[in-house]
């Protein structure tokens, strides 16, 4: 019967109805998850969820909320990747917290403390209220500091600047941000300043800037060496649903 009614849909409607139609059809099957994934924060199996806008296949564990980066940074952890992040003695700064890192990290680290430039009930509760652009810290005090898609809505010198100055000698600077690593140059235009014009330029109302590859150079001005970079690719992209070529950034004190 249902065979039936399709064949008469096809011959009765409309051209521009049954365009919709299979306009919409291709729409629901573009969003349907692609593969089971895993996420290696906590082991959920299964089908992720979308994310994002524009809007992202596979980016969301349905059981603790981990996006694409959560699940990158984890991965070089627990691999070992970053150096001295696994010393539980470190004292560690961790700006614009992710709720699930947070978590991660304060079992971690018996010295953690989170900052944020505000406090308040649309913010993820933090220890410290700071300005990435002028720390109110003293020099040397942390041994690590983690900033994920935080550079790209400041004065990337000058926080580059204040955060080598709050590391101790050879700390570290853990990053990630959004970048074309096909642009020679960072994107940016002082003349955007409306949301909308914002998102269509920078990918968010609250960005002020699109990185190319030399984020590494903008960065290293501050007082920084580049000394590793972890790469989302092979096998781990399909596992865990990374973003390709996705990066974890990790900077050294350089004086």
């Amino acid at each position: 019967m249902y065979k039936i009614f399709l064949k008469l849909a096809k011959i009765l409607l409309p051209t521009f109805v049954k365009e919709k139609i299979y306009s919409i059809k291709r729409i629901k099957n573009s969003l349907k998850p692609l593969a089971r994934r895993v996420c290696n924060i906590c082991k959920f199996e299964g089908y992720f969820k979308l994310w994002g806008t524009p809007l992202r296949i596979d980016a969301l564990c349905p059981s603790c909320g981990s996006l694409e980066r959560h699940r990158l940074l984890k991965l070089a952890i627990d691999r070992d990747l970053i150096k001295n992040f696994n010393n539980k003695q470190s004292a560690v700064l961790h700006f614009a917290p992710e709720p699930l890192l947070k978590k991660i990290f304060l079992k971690s680290f018996k010295n953690y403390h989170t900052a944020d430039l505000k406090v308040g009930p649309n913010y993820e509760r933090a220890d410290l209220k700071l300005n990435l652009e002028n720390i109110d810290v003293e020099d040397n005090k942390y041994d690590i500091i983690i900033a994920n898609h935080v550079l790209e809505h400041v004065n990337d010198y000058k926080a580059s600047k204040e955060l080598s100055r709050i590391l101790t000698k050879n700390g570290i600077f853990v990053c990630m941000v959004p970048i074309i690593e096909g642009w020679n140059e960072t994107y940016e235009n002082n003349k955007i300043i409306d949301d909308k014009d914002r998102w269509i330029h920078f990918g968010q109302n609250n960005h002020v800037r699109f990185y190319g590859k030399d984020f590494r150079d903008r960065i290293s001005r501050g007082g920084f060496n580049l000394i590793s970079e972890i790469t989302a690719g092979g096998e781990d992209v399909v596992k865990y649903s990374l973003t390709r070529g996705e990066k974890v950034f990790v900077f050294q004190k350089s004086f």
